[in-house]
């Protein structure tokens, strides 16, 4: 690659819904080569937690997910709202998906979604969890799962553990000494 190249020449971003946009980059990869045009979505940052109760289980949330048409077994996640902390968004999330307090939070990791098409960061997190709030109230359609290492393993290996982000974010809890599965 020549010094300075490759080169953004042209940006368009088309918003889709308030969660998801398409941006259009023109790339010129050098000095004599005409622009090519590349395609990726848009999205605000993404926040996902391994959360461990006081009773070491791991939290997990069971959800229909129109995209691959099927249930799908996953770790705590969700998008960030605009202007707001990763940190704190992930402690809402947990909250709201499933009514679990943090304990303490440690940042596992961040880096791309997926580097070839999406356009936004992942921020993982390792949380310890006080207890359960009493009065949560599961939203319709989402469940909430207490699993041991074992049956995250089990569940990770036989593919209903589908979100490959997620096992990213086992994988380097794991590497770090937080758990063992």
């Amino acid at each position: 690659m020549t010094e300075g190249w490759p080169r953004i020449v042209g940006r368009a971003r088309t918003a889709v819904s308030p969660w998801l946009e398409i941006i259009t980059r023109e790339v010129q990869f050098g000095p004599e080569t005409p622009a090519e045009t590349y395609y990726a979505i848009g999205q605000r940052d993404y926040i996902v937690a391994l959360a461990v109760t006081p009773q070491s289980e791991i939290l997990l949330v069971r959800q229909y997910r129109p995209a691959i048409e099927r249930m799908s077994l996953e770790l705590p996640a969700g998008l960030l709202e605009h202007g707001e902390d990763p940190a704190d968004a992930m402690v809402r999330e947990l909250r709201e998906e499933t009514g679990y307090t943090t304990g303490s939070i440690e940042l596992l990791g961040q880096g791309a979604t997926c580097s070839s098409r999406i356009s936004n960061i992942t921020h993982s997190y390792f949380i310890r969890t006080r207890e359960r709030q009493p009065s949560f109230i599961e939203e319709e359609g989402v469940g909430v799962i207490l699993a041991t290492a074992a049956e995250v393993r089990e569940a990770a290996l036989s593919g209903q553990f589908c979100e490959q982000t997620h096992l990213g974010v086992l994988a380097l809890a794991v590497m770090k000494g937080l758990i063992s599965i």
